[in-house]
Order: structure tokens, then sequence, then C-alpha cells
């Protein structure tokens, strides 16, 4: 299956970048193995939603905290949404 995303590895950090023409079918339930955190740095009206809970929409600057193994996932929203995520290394 092929990521509905491009990545930009750097040191200790991921760009991630959805493209505004992303399907949204392809934005499903998932988890990841490490816990995450995540800022927007662009895109409008996308939402992130976790395990059991109402979406929530994201705001740019704000940090996101996705602890490893929780379902979530990104609602489309308007343009493309870029994302800045760190990684925990000892999860």
């Amino acid at each position: 299956m092929v990521n509905p995303y491009d990545d930009q590895r750097h040191e200790d950090t991921i760009l991630r970048t959805f493209s505004e023409s992303v399907d949204e079918q392809e934005l499903i339930w998932h988890r990841d193995k490490r816990t995450r955190e995540v800022s927007v740095i662009s895109g409008i009206g996308w939402k992130l939603q976790m395990d059991n809970q109402l979406p929530e929409e994201m705001s740019k600057g704000k940090l996101y905290r996705i602890p490893k193994m929780e379902y979530h996932r990104i609602i489309k929203g308007t343009g493309q949404l870029v994302l800045k995520i760190w990684e925990e290394k000892n999860d």
C-alpha cells in the first residue's frame, strides 16, 4: 500500500505533506509504533480524530500528542496539510 502523504526526514523530525487532492478514503484509522508529537505547519480545516473521541480541528502551531498504538486518523480539510512530527526514541 502506498502512503497518502510524502515524508521528508530531517535529523530528529519528519516533515509530512498531505496533498489537497488526497482521496479521503486513503485517510484510514491506524496506529503508530512510537508516541509522536505533531505540529501543523499549514492546512485549513484538517482534523485529527483519536479513538473514541470526536474530531478536533487542527490549529497551526498547536502541539498534538499521539500515544503509541492508539488508533487515530486525519480528516481532510482544504489545501495541503503539512505536519512536523517528532517521534519518541525510547518507546
